[in-house]
């Protein structure tokens, strides 16, 4: 099954994606989409090297999965976090 998103939707899983804190169960809660199918909208509508530079990040968080956190709450965002729009991190 093959879920169409706008570009806004798309955009929108990307930004939470790239953010720490927020697990990938949220963003199935929010978009329908696994883990996996997560990993392939990312890698089909980021640049490879974006797209390598956040896979190793994720890889190595604990946080992006809710069975791994060692926390039951904690902030949505960093507030050190930049915003990214249209798969481009813009500078404050």
């Amino acid at each position: 099954m093959k879920i169409e998103f706008s570009d806004l939707d798309k955009d929108r899983i990307i930004e939470i994606a790239w953010e720490d804190r927020t697990t990938f169960e949220a963003i199935e809660l929010q978009f329908g989409l696994k883990e996996e199918q997560v990993i392939n909208l990312m890698r089909r509508e980021m640049k490879s090297s974006s797209f390598k530079m956040w896979r190793k990040r994720v890889q190595t968080r604990k946080t992006k999965h809710e069975k791994l956190r060692n926390f039951t709450e904690g902030r949505f965002k960093c507030s050190r976090q930049r915003q990214i729009n249209n798969n481009k991190i813009s500078k404050r």
